[in-house]
């Protein structure tokens, strides 16, 4: 039996859009090199809903990274899932922050 530590560190993408889609994008995505999680999420805000997904990245113990290039993946799959989605923007949360990142011109 082996057991190992490392210290936790999640990013937490949430954006809008198909289920199945995302899933086959997280799919691609992680050939290169990566496990997330997916799961189906509903947005209901003022006037309306929205279904959508929310994808899960964490520190591994069995194949450890630094939070920095958790993060980077992150991103980088977030933009990806953006586009294939045919999304206008994003959320990340991590331990620490929230970044939210629009397509969007700023009101």
């Amino acid at each position: 039996m082996t057991s190992c530590t490392e210290p936790t560190f999640t990013a937490t993408i949430y954006l809008a859009g198909d289920l199945a889609t995302a899933r086959q994008v997280c799919r691609e995505f992680c050939m290169s090199g990566l496990c997330v999680t997916v799961e189906p999420t509903e947005f209901i805000y003022t006037g309306g809903a929205e279904a959508g997904v929310r994808v899960g990245l964490l520190n591994y113990p069995r194949f450890p990274a630094e939070p920095d290039l958790i993060f980077a993946k992150a991103i980088a799959l977030a933009n990806r899932l953006r586009e294939r989605l045919c999304q206008h923007s994003w959320l990340i949360v991590t331990p620490s922050e929230t970044i939210w990142d629009s397509t969007r011109e700023a009101v």
